[in-house]
């Protein structure tokens, strides 16, 4: 059971990870915290030392929800393949249906912060980091079951799917539409069947 004082924090944290996902760290003023929260400046500052603060821990937030759906979504797949098909289709239409209000927060708080916060830039670096070992984890449990081709590089694999999917993240913000995005996102999954999966019966 949360203390009413965690129950503060966490309020302020749901309410705050949309406005600097959409605005930034230097866009989002302490004005719309308040009118987020419906807290006087006393009730933010009580419960944290400053803005900088409150931005870590929304992005630890976001970074967390985004995880936890992407596991919701692997979680049923027995195949390890069929895990990084899964993630695949948790991006489509990402752009119309984030996880977060205002795109993905690893792009967003990670180009904000890039050289004006250091501190959240680290932290981003750590989650990314994260999501790329949990990929090179799940290709080598996959040639471990013999249900991934040996021959593939695990670390390679896990950057072209990550970055294929940020990049076409960006592009398909920019455009405002959906459709480069999915359209990465259909040619990954023929890659993945064409280059990562071992059909069964198949040796390389």
């Amino acid at each position: 059971m949360l203390s009413k004082s965690d129950r503060t924090r966490l309020m302020i944290i749901e309410k705050s990870a949309p406005i600097f996902n959409k605005k930034g760290f230097a866009g989002t003023s302490l004005n719309d915290i308040i009118e987020a929260t419906g807290l006087a400046k006393g009730g933010i500052y009580g419960n944290f030392e400053n803005k900088e603060e409150i931005a870590i821990q929304s992005f630890e937030f976001a970074f967390n929800r985004v995880v936890e759906e992407i596991s919701i979504k692997i979680r049923p797949k027995e195949n390890t393949v069929d895990k990084l098909l899964a993630i695949l289709e948790y991006y489509r239409n990402y752009t119309l249906k984030p996880t977060i209000d205002g795109g993905c927060p690893m792009i967003n708080f990670g180009s904000d912060a890039d050289d004006t916060f250091p501190r959240l830039r680290e932290i981003v670096c750590a989650a990314m980091e994260k999501m790329l070992n949990d990929l090179v984890h799940i290709i080598e449990a996959g040639k471990k079951r013999k249900e991934v081709k040996p021959n593939v590089d695990s670390s390679t694999a896990a950057d072209l799917i990550y970055s294929a999917i940020n990049g076409s993240l960006v592009m398909s913000k920019i455009f405002n539409n959906s459709r480069k995005l999915n359209r990465m996102l259909d040619w990954l999954a023929d890659w993945i069947e064409a280059e990562v999966r071992l059909q069964p019966g198949k040796r390389i």
